[in-house]
């Protein structure tokens, strides 16, 4: 099992979950500019879920469907990014929670 960030997170790319993950598994793309989990390295423990701020990930075997595709995206980023282990600035164009549940 591992955790997987979904398209809440494009265009955003908050980065608090980043620094609660002790397995630094989080990995930087610019196409499209988010973040993504390498699954290979996520120990399932939990600690990023709570600090995204537009709620962008989740528990592999919890994925909504409108969100299934983004597993393997995860996977497949993950091998073209650039690992990241410290916050940085979200990007100019991330939106709040109510903005994207709009």
């Amino acid at each position: 099992m591992a955790y997987v960030v979904t398209s809440r997170c494009v265009d955003c790319r908050y980065m608090s979950c980043v620094v609660v993950c002790p397995k630094d598994c989080f990995v930087e793309v610019l196409d499209p500019a988010m973040l993504v989990i390498d699954p290979e390295g996520c120990i399932d423990c939990d600690a990023c879920v709570s600090e995204c701020p537009v709620n962008a990930i989740w528990p592999d075997h919890e994925l909504p469907d409108a969100y299934a595709d983004w597993l393997g995206k995860n996977a497949e980023l993950a091998k073209v990014g650039t690992p990241v282990n410290e916050a940085g600035e979200p990007l100019d164009t991330a939106k709040l929670l109510d903005e994207i549940q709009e």
